[in-house]
């Protein structure tokens, strides 16, 4: 019998062949089947308690930031209540002095009542800035809309265009923001006049 060279080629080809091919899938038996139910159903029920956990802290926290902004908002009523009521002692004496000041009207002298609402006055004054309020300086200074309100524009040759020449009302901020803009005039250069040739 003679040997054919092609036939060992052939074997070899075939083993690789078979070697790739992958048996068929092995059907799980019953038990493994339910081991593997059983085992999800596990999963399943530590997912639903781990959301119920989470669902639990949540609504606790809820109730938690609930409670926080009542009382803030319980804080802030009583400060805004007592802040009140200490600026208002404090304006018992100016009320006082007035009352004072009133009654004394005929007994003294104008120079007399005059340096008292003088007094008074810088009392008054105090206060408010005790509290942070402060008046803005306008007069002679460049007009900055954020600050003053331009009721009028003055025509003037003696100052920078733009400048704040009156201060019909003073302005005032309170912890720096503006509560009330100075009511100013503002200067402007005047309008050359034409010279008409007759």
């Amino acid at each position: 019998m003679g040997i054919n060279p092609a036939t060992p080629e052939k074997e070899r080809i075939k083993t690789i062949k078979e070697k790739k091919e992958k048996p068929p899938a092995k059907e799980p038996t019953k038990r493994e089947f339910m081991e593997k139910i059983e085992e999800l159903q596990k999963n399943v029920t530590a997912e639903r308690q781990r959301a119920e956990t989470y669902l639990r802290e949540l609504k606790y926290a809820k109730a938690d930031i609930e409670n926080v902004r009542k009382t803030l908002e319980k804080q802030i009523e009583y400060v805004r209540k007592t802040g009140n009521e200490r600026i208002i002692l404090q304006l018992f004496v100016i009320l006082d002095e007035f009352h004072i000041a009133f009654e004394s009207w005929d007994k003294n002298s104008k120079e007399d009542v005059l340096k008292g609402l003088e007094i008074i006055l810088m009392k008054f004054e105090k206060i408010l800035e005790a509290e942070g309020l402060k008046l803005i300086e306008a007069l002679q200074k460049p007009f900055d809309p954020s600050l003053h309100q331009a009721i009028m524009k003055v025509e003037i040759e003696e100052v920078p265009e733009g400048t704040v020449v009156e201060e019909v009302k003073p302005g005032y901020t309170l912890g720096g923001k503006v509560i009330r803009p100075s009511i100013v005039k503002v200067s402007v250069k005047p309008k050359i006049k034409e010279n008409t040739i007759e």
